[in-house]
């Protein structure tokens, strides 16, 4: 069964390799930018190969075991 998290975030949207990074999947832009490229990334159920995929509060992100939500801003 995956992890189930959601991570809140500060702006509006989030590109998917700084998302990464965010979470602690990816130690540098480099590592995610190998991790999406591999294709070993979903986003709301699709798999995702753009680096730079915009992702908004609600947006679900599938990683080996790991479900990821973005949540939206705490303030």
């Amino acid at each position: 069964m995956a992890e189930f998290r959601t991570f809140p975030i500060q702006t509006e949207w989030i590109r998917l390799d700084q998302f990464l990074k965010y979470c602690g999947l990816a130690e540098t832009g480099g590592h995610a930018k190998e991790i999406v490229a591999e294709g070993a990334v979903s986003v709301n159920g699709e798999v995702c190969t753009a680096r730079g995929k915009k992702l908004f509060p609600g947006d679900r992100v599938q990683i080996d075991q790991y479900d990821l939500e973005v949540g939206p801003c705490e303030n």
